[in-house]
């Protein structure tokens, strides 16, 4: 098959890539990417096969239809994804987000090509911190960031595509990734990062937000087999049951890397910051027959600390300016 996989460059797709040209040699790979994320360097060096990558923004109309009608098939990671720099720079997420989805919708219908499109629990708003409760395919969309607010307005063109023009698409709802590649503008890397530099790492207010994480490698095995055995229109919840509060990911994380479990600094609150994300991925299981072979978060993070520590010459180039960003913010 003849994959064009959006955001390849990026954390998740360069991982998803990374899997087919491993373990998949059936898929021939297009990666289209604007390259910002990382400076404009390839994460896809070294592959086990070649890998075709276009520097391009899903943002140009044209491009994308040129490059969906030489594919039989499309994955779609390309996103702005972090929430403190859509508070910055709305435009940008409402741009990418839901104008760079319209343009692989609309090509996709005028080409008739399937497409998987990669989504956030975060459109579902939050779950109170004593809730049983988990998202759910049904779960009513309650977006609370510029960035989740994006990403909902996408998810939505992506079901009108289905009902309206019966455009062969799928859609997933993913917890909180973590693992190689990572931006260190993120959580986890950046905690990462802080204390592999002598920096205390920074918790936002009391830590007692709660994420769902999931390893990227899961997440990517998720993705494929809706690629290639979801039924067209559904939407699939991707979830390992990897509930942590943010201030036991960062003791974990000290204690991994042998410091004092205090040693992290409080920083302001982000706005709005959802509390709790709760994954039921029931219907992925049932139907698809997934399961998550990264069962232990511990073990999962002890091996992203590794991969980190052994790539600096990956991250340091990007750790200035992601810093420099969060002194704006005042975290």
């Amino acid at each position: 098959m003849k994959l064009l996989v959006t955001g390849g460059n990026g954390f998740i797709g360069t991982n998803f890539v990374r899997m087919l040209s491993e373990h998949h040699p059936d898929y021939e790979v297009t990666v289209v990417d604007l390259m910002t994320e990382t400076g404009g360097t390839s994460n896809l060096a070294g592959l086990d096969r070649e890998v075709r990558l276009v520097k391009g923004d899903i943002r140009d109309a044209e491009l994308v239809e040129n490059l969906v009608k030489e594919h039989e098939a499309i994955v779609h990671f390309a996103a702005e994804s972090h929430n403190d720099n859509s508070q910055l720079y709305p435009e940008l997420f409402a741009e990418t987000n839901v104008m760079g989805t319209v343009n692989l919708l609309r090509a996709a219908r005028i080409h008739d090509r399937r497409m998987h499109h990669i989504s956030t629990d975060e459109v579902y708003g939050d779950l109170a911190l004593d809730d049983p409760a988990k998202f759910t395919p049904e779960t009513r969309y309650d977006p609370s960031s510029y960035y989740s607010a994006s990403k909902a307005a996408s998810d939505h063109f992506v079901q009108a595509a289905f009902k309206q023009f019966g455009v062969p698409v799928t859609m997933s709802n993913c917890s909180n990734n973590y693992g190689p590649y990572q931006h260190v503008e993120k959580f986890i890397p950046r905690q990462i990062t802080n204390i592999l530099t002598g920096v205390k790492p920074k918790l936002y207010g009391a830590g007692t937000n709660v994420r769902d994480w999931i390893h990227v490698e899961d997440h990517n095995r998720a993705v494929l087999a809706i690629l290639e055995r979801g039924r067209l229109g559904e939407t699939y919840l991707i979830g390992a049951d990897g509930e942590r509060d943010n201030l036991t990911v960062v003791t974990d994380l000290l204690q991994i890397l042998d410091k004092p479990a205090d040693w992290f600094e409080h920083v302001a609150d982000r706005p709005s910051h959802d509390r709790r994300y709760a994954i039921d991925a029931a219907k992925l299981r049932d139907e698809l027959g997934w399961r998550p072979e990264f069962t232990s978060f511990p073990d999962g993070l002890a091996d992203t600390v590794q991969w980190y520590a052994e790539h600096q010459d990956w991250w340091l180039p990007l750790k200035a300016a992601a810093e420099a960003r969060y002194a704006e913010l005042g975290r």
